[in-house]
């Protein structure tokens, strides 16, 4: 039997690139979106038909009839936030019993993580880092120092009682001693956990066992990545990063696949660039043209609803992103925004000291350093959005596309013109590849 065909989808900037949306429209040709990494902390709005969905822990795919949607060990797993997430979907009409499925190795935020990142973010002489103060970062400390508790545990009532109670005791007193935080009742923390414990249980699996059969029997999949390879833990503008491997590389360890199952890396970027919290941006403006990118591209946080910081493409850090994630094909989203501009700044490349450089800086001082080299492209100055056929775009506007595609190494396959499912452009080769991975689920659901 042939071996099903996975891709992943990556964030080729600072997060916030329109993933969600590019998900929901590809899901289409998978039987599986799985999500590896992150927590309640990163936001994707879909908008179907005109309806606003905000999803925040669930995957895209649950949009999708047919498709079953995977939330894998690499993810942390908020039981009472994804509650609530499922709560609002049921009542939206969307089918999420028997589709959904949650990792029993993905590990649990408690409150007491969320105390201990706001107690920290809010320390005196702290770098802030722009975090949701979610407990996302706290409960990857958790993990990585053997401390954690897994959806697993979160199922056994003794071990979940005996855990809150000893993990209660020890933050507690870390949290008074450094930060003069108010003690977390570990008897009521006990009492909404195990109580939520009953409810997410329908939900949990061997995630890494389901994906893994799927794969063997030619179905699909389609990895869903939160936040933006500039935020990775390892490869971003540390320390204003997350606190996953937000890269495809994240894919195989937050979800068990192996490396050899992936077929295709897909890069989403914006025509111009994002950031959101603080920490470096080369290309980021600050005048009345920064002001219009955030007001026409409504860039302000599905989560939290901060304003984003704007600014324009920066194809030295696209090069990086397409290194470290291995990026094949780029979907370009948000190409409206940019339709009022007579003129389009590109940083086409960095100084430092006068001096060109192709590397990304190690530390995020040296991105202060940074001096942006621009290339003026011509604007197009008439409407874009919509617009469903390449060569419906005006001439600049593919000259534009044409350039990212040139000077990034990847080629373009998709372009969004809008936040709607209709609004996008598929161009041939890449359309082509995707009837390649419709086949594989067809086949599949055939024989199931």
């Amino acid at each position: 039997m042939k071996k099903g065909k996975a891709a992943v989808i990556v964030g080729a900037q600072w997060g916030d690139e329109g993933k969600g949306k590019i998900v929901d429209v590809l899901s289409e040709n998978f039987s599986i979106v799985a999500r590896y990494a992150g927590g309640h902390n990163a936001g994707h709005t879909v908008i179907i038909n005109g309806k606003k969905f905000i999803l925040q822990l669930v995957p895209c795919g649950v949009l999708r009839e047919g498709c079953r949607s995977v939330i894998g060990n690499g993810v942390v797993f908020d039981p009472i936030a994804f509650l609530k997430e499922v709560a609002a979907l049921r009542e939206a009409g969307v089918k999420v019993d028997g589709s959904l499925f949650v990792s029993n190795r993905a590990h649990v935020i408690l409150p007491y993580h969320r105390m201990i990142e706001l107690a920290s973010e809010n320390a005196p002489g702290r770098v802030k880092i722009g975090t949701t103060s979610r407990g996302i970062g706290p409960t990857y400390e958790d993990k990585m120092g053997r401390r954690g508790l897994r959806v697993a545990d979160l199922l056994d009532l003794k071990l979940l009682k005996t855990h809150i109670q000893n993990a209660c005791h020890e933050k507690n007193m870390i949290a008074h001693a450094l930060f003069n935080s108010e003690p977390l009742d570990a008897d009521k923390m006990y009492e909404e956990y195990a109580a939520a414990s009953e409810k997410v249980a329908p939900f949990v699996c061997d995630t890494a066992a389901l994906l893994g059969k799927a794969l063997a029997h030619g179905e699909s999949v389609v990895f869903e990545g939160a936040q933006g390879t500039m935020l990775d833990i390892d490869h971003g503008t540390y320390p204003f990063v997350t606190s996953s491997s937000a890269t495809s590389g994240g894919a195989v360890t937050g979800t068990g696949v192996a490396p050899t199952a992936i077929d295709t890396v897909i890069g989403v970027t914006k025509a111009y660039c994002t950031r959101v919290g603080g920490g470096p941006f080369p290309t980021e403006a600050t005048d009345a043209n920064g002001d219009m990118l955030r007001k026409r591209g409504n860039e302000f946080g599905a989560v939290t609803g901060r304003p984003r910081r704007c600014g324009w493409l920066d194809l030295p850090l696209l090069r990086y992103a397409g290194m470290i994630n291995g990026i094949s094909w780029l979907v370009v989203t948000k190409l409206d925004v940019l339709d009022e501009l007579a003129e389009i700044p590109v940083c086409v490349g960095y100084k430092i000291n006068g001096k060109e450089t192709s590397e990304a800086p190690a530390q995020d001082t040296g991105y202060c350093e940074i001096e942006c080299v621009y290339r003026k492209m011509p604007g197009w100055l008439t409407s874009t959005q919509g617009i469903t056929k390449l060569e419906k775009l005006p001439k600049a506007a593919r000259e534009y596309l044409d350039f990212v595609e040139k000077e990034s190494g990847a080629r373009v396959g998709m372009v969004s013109t809008g936040p709607g499912r209709e609004e996008t452009i598929f161009l041939d080769d890449f359309a082509g590849k995707l009837r390649d991975l419709t086949e594989s689920r067809t086949k599949a659901q055939a024989k199931n």
